[in-house]
């Protein structure tokens, strides 16, 4: 055989050869079970808190943030929202109330805007703006529930408005949102105190965010949270505080 039908007849083979695997691949492919996905990891990192879903409003006008007059609110962002007296669709900047506790229920009277302290007691976190929104409310819950405050939840600037509620307030009781959490705890939040055996969201809840960590190992660390100026230090491990020393 001629040397030019030889390289002719091993190409076809090797061609002939390439289709029969392809064609094998295709067939186990079609006939064997899909291999199951690994859903083991991604479940085992998923809790119930993380299955909860917050409510947002999105409020970008002032007719948007009154919407929540004469509604509750409770708060989200314990220890970072500083509130005053109100003295009539006025906060009070010389006399500071503290900060709005993890929880709290707020019953929403007004939503009013006032010119931003600059310095002294009533400077807040919020952006001064040309001027501040703020929401106007009593605390059902405390010793005077008849008492008027106010916080600044937004401000006005280069011709709009931008609000921090969403991320400030829970529109929906945490109590339902959070009830796998149990009544025990949510005494304890209501205290607005540590215990052991809570989860550093269930202890955040009861005294805040304003919190410094030891570390980025969330679950196995050491935290002091400011607790409205009266700091507390939580051990947690696996999840769960092992010690509460103040």
């Amino acid at each position: 055989m001629e040397k030019g039908p030889k390289i002719a007849i091993a190409g076809t083979l090797v061609f002939v050869a390439a289709i029969g695997i392809r064609v094998g691949l295709i067939y186990k492919a079609n006939h064997e079970p899909a291999p199951k996905a690994d859903t083991d990891t991604w479940e085992s990192h998923v809790t119930d808190d993380d299955l909860v879903l917050r409510r947002k409003m999105r409020p970008d006008s002032l007719k948007d943030e009154k919407e929540l007059i004469g509604k509750t609110v409770w708060v989200a962002a314990g220890g970072q929202v500083a509130y005053f007296p109100d003295t009539g669709k006025h906060a009070d900047f010389a006399h500071p109330a503290g900060k709005l506790l993890g929880a709290e229920p707020l019953a929403v009277t007004e939503v009013f805007e006032q010119v931003a302290a600059t310095s002294g007691p009533g400077v807040t976190s919020v952006p001064v703006g040309k001027r501040q929104v703020f929401l106007g409310f009593t605390m059902p819950s405390s010793s005077d529930p008849a008492k008027k405050y106010a916080a600044p939840v937004g401000y006005y600037d280069d011709g709009g408005y931008t609000f921090l509620s969403d991320e400030m307030f829970y529109y929906d009781d945490p109590r339902v949102m959070y009830k796998h959490w149990g009544p025990e705890v949510w005494s304890h939040i209501d205290k607005h105190e540590a215990a052991l055996g809570m989860t550093e969201n269930q202890v955040m809840m009861a005294l805040g965010q304003a919190a410094t960590p030891t570390t980025q190992a969330i679950g196995n660390r050491s935290i002091t949270f400011d607790n409205n100026g009266k700091p507390v230090t939580v051990d947690f491990v696996n999840n769960k505080a092992v010690s509460v020393s103040k």
